[in-house]
């Protein structure tokens, strides 16, 4: 299969092709702007296998796109702003990127036609739930300018499918942790200032509640719904590791040796949903299956930003965290 894969130079998009080339035959176009988390030292060591071709290029621009994705079998959508902090900030940026990008992407594919085209959304979209568990066809109720650009992006593929055949398939995961996370977000932020002796800013009273997953087995629910999915159809991708941030900072200050002082409370971010959870059942029922607990997950991710500060202290520099 001809995979093109875009936002593969960030950190999610990274390590899927990592697995892609790792497993299968597959060849894998990168497609990516390396706009501020989009790397190419992701995928330095990709980028020499005679599988794996980078283009530069952003997905609003329909020509490149066009250009880019002529001979494919496959598109994997991973690009995307994402971080929902920045969205409070710059609404704009998400929806040119999440709703306009998708659509130029899904209308591209259109035309060229490819097989398979699998758009990676978020658990996000459904907004937060108090008790219970989110499946695939409740309601969306996103409730930041990201998770209501990802929600858009959803349903611009979804049409895609339904108006004009286009094979699409949706995921919606949990929160990913592992190594390249760009350290704007809670893990490696809070990872790489313990490492460096600083203090980490903790959100509210700590009590929101996210359902945690490696990379490697998002990774591998993704590629497993791209093959064998029913096209028109969403998988949620979900891990059942859920804690709270508060939890997620004392394990990290267990982890990198450092204790409660390190930690300073914060104003609670502006509409921060209080608890995210969904059910996997569904790609459950595909033979899918995680391989990484929590406990060992997060200490693998810690000792990878321990023994990989060549990779993150360049990128905290520049954006001054």
């Amino acid at each position: 299969m001809r995979q093109f894969v875009t936002g593969a130079a960030g950190f999610i998009g990274s390590n899927y092709v990592r697995h892609v080339l790792a497993t299968t035959d597959d060849t894998v176009t990168v497609y990516d702007a390396l706009t501020y988390a989009g790397n190419l030292e992701n995928i330095r060591d990709l980028i020499d296998d005679r599988r794996c071709q980078f283009v530069k290029g952003d997905i609003c621009d329909q020509d490149d796109v066009m250009a880019a994705m002529t001979g494919h079998d496959a598109v994997v959508h991973f690009a995307a702003e994402t971080h929902v902090d920045r969205s409070i900030l710059d609404g704009y940026s998400f929806v040119r990127t999440n709703c306009f990008g998708t659509n130029v992407l899904c209308d591209v594919a259109r035309q060229v036609g490819v097989e398979r085209f699998l758009h990676i959304s978020t658990d996000e979209v459904y907004g937060s739930i108090e008790h219970g568990s989110f499946g695939e066809t409740d309601a969306l109720g996103p409730r930041s300018p990201y998770s209501a650009a990802k929600a858009g992006s959803d349903l611009i593929a979804l049409s895609y499918y339904t108006t004009h055949g286009l094979p699409v398939l949706v995921t919606r995961c949990s929160n990913n942790f592992g190594p390249y996370q760009f350290p704007e977000k809670l893990i490696p932020l809070f990872t790489t200032n313990l490492l460096d002796g600083h203090k980490v800013p903790l959100y509210g009273d700590g009590g929101n509640v996210r359902d945690w997953i490696h990379v490697h087995d998002h990774n591998t629910a993704a590629e497993l719904v791209l093959r064998k999915g029913n096209v028109g159809e969403i998988y949620n991708i979900g891990a059942g590791n859920e804690v709270t941030n508060k939890e997620i900072t004392y394990r990290l200050l267990e982890l990198t040796g450092r204790d409660e002082s390190f930690i300073t409370p914060v104003a609670d971010r502006l509409g921060h949903d209080r608890r995210y959870s969904i059910t996997h059942d569904k790609v459950t029922a595909l033979g899918w299956k995680t391989e990484h607990n929590l406990v060992d997950g997060l200490a693998e991710t810690v000792e990878w930003y321990r023994n990989n500060r060549a990779w993150w202290e360049p990128l905290k520099a520049r954006a001054a965290f």
